[in-house]
């Protein structure tokens, strides 16, 4: 039988099938929208601090993604005071799958208390550092970096020139400063103390005070404690301890693009330059804080942080996620988003790839094997120790003739029984 012209049989065929198909997908999608509205599509909890354009973009380049691929639905919680949250879920026993937090001396803590789960087959070890995914003394690891920053550097207005920069460490008026953080205010001098101790005395003095193993008394801890009080002036103007302690860190920067300019030096994290619009506006650069450290000897080392996965309920679909966060593809998509940083090294943008050349040397020093990259301090301390340390900080700036006694209650809390040390937060301690 030969085909009509306007449709035969092979044409009437063809647009049966095609009819067909399309009544099936629209009845599989009507499925799909039947199981998310009856509440039985696979879902995972997530717990981490990004809110307002950080959550958007988490959910534009990691979130929605993982849920066109998985068909899992992600029930997203951001907060601020995420530790305060998480706290809370575990004590009423409803904590999320996932969590994503800053500090392994926290989770280290988790982890002791049974809450935790291993990843074990989850997340490929070879992809990180022993400083970044640590294993604790029963062999396990519980956490690994989805995004890392460097803090060992301090950031000026381009056209500052060297003599200038140095010129301006030797004013405490100079140093843009901001101890104030809500429920965390002081961690910016824990970071300064920090970097300080790391610089004057190397990796191995450094791995040993943050594992709890040298006092805080010592000559080198409290050398540290001192030069940043030289450099702040503590004690000295009680117009710049006002403005130092009741200005919050995110807004410190500001006055760097003021005319007249109100400072010039910050010492801050990686994440400052994007967050700051401050730093953006004066094309912000950076130097290794070892420059502009009085004493400072160590070289190649640097103080790191990162937010940290962890799996709390191994659920097939918080594996899932889990192993999908570690990947190089997710982890690419998440930092070029946030203008951040991974250390899984399939994650990194291919040599000579464009960007800024402040972000590109950031990324470097990151991966930089012949360096010494050792994890922020306090955020590797059990929680106690860490809060109690930031307090210290505020309290030293406004009386440094408190130190003896702040650093002995740190001594104290140190030494309580029932806590988690890291065994290691240097990936190599030359």
């Amino acid at each position: 039988m030969s085909a009509q012209p306007g449709g035969g049989p092979a044409r009437r065929r063809t647009r049966t099938v095609t009819v067909v198909a399309s009544c099936l997908a629209l009845l599989a999608a009507a499925v799909v929208l039947g199981v998310r509205a009856a509440g039985r599509e696979p879902t995972v909890t997530l717990l981490a601090n990004w809110t307002g354009r950080d959550e958007r973009n988490l959910r534009r380049t990691v979130i929605e993604p993982f849920e066109r691929k998985y068909h899992v639905r992600v029930d997203y919680q951001g907060s601020s005071a995420e530790s305060q949250v998480l706290g809370a879920d575990v004590e009423a026993g409803t904590p999320p799958d996932v969590v994503v937090l800053t500090g392994p001396g926290e989770l280290a803590d988790y982890a002791g208390q049974k809450q935790l789960q291993p990843l074990d087959g989850l997340i490929p070890r070879e992809d990180f550092s022993a400083s970044w995914a640590t294993p604790l003394a029963d062999g396990h690891v519980y956490w690994f970096p989805l995004k890392a920053d460097l803090k060992s550097i301090v950031w000026y207005p381009a056209g500052t020139s060297e003599r200038q920069r140095r010129q301006a460490g030797d004013q405490p008026g100079q140093w843009c400063v901001g101890m104030g953080s809500g429920a965390t205010s002081g961690w910016p001098g824990t970071d300064w103390i920090e970097d300080i101790l790391l610089q004057q005395h190397g990796p191995r003095t450094y791995q040993s005070w943050a594992g709890g193993r040298l006092s805080w008394r010592s000559s080198e801890v409290r050398q540290a404690w001192t030069t940043w009080g030289r450099l702040m002036g503590a004690g000295t103007s009680d117009t710049l301890l006002r403005r130092t302690l009741r200005t919050d860190y995110g807004k410190a920067s500001a006055p760097v693009a003021a005319n007249p300019r109100g400072c010039t030096l910050e010492h801050q994290a990686s994440f400052i330059r994007t967050q700051s619009d401050a730093w953006r506006r004066v094309d912000g650069r950076y130097e290794p804080s070892a420059r502009l450290i009085p004493g400072a000897t160590a070289r190649g080392a640097w103080e790191v942080s990162g937010d940290l996965v962890a799996l709390l309920h191994a659920t097939p679909q918080a594996k899932q996620l889990i192993r999908y966060l570690a990947s190089a593809g997710a982890q690419r998509a998440w930092n070029t988003a946030e203008s951040g940083f991974s250390v899984h090294a399939d994650a990194q943008p291919a040599p000579g790839a464009a960007g800024p050349a402040w972000h590109r040397g950031l990324a470097a020093t990151l991966l930089d094997r012949q360096a010494a990259h050792c994890f922020d301090a306090s955020d590797a301390m059990p929680p106690t120790v860490r809060d109690a340390f930031a307090e210290a900080t505020i309290d030293y700036l406004a009386h440094p003739g408190h130190l003896d006694t702040l650093l002995t209650n740190l001594d104290t809390l140190t030494r309580a029984p029932d806590q988690t040390w890291l065994p290691s937060v240097c990936d190599q301690a030359p």
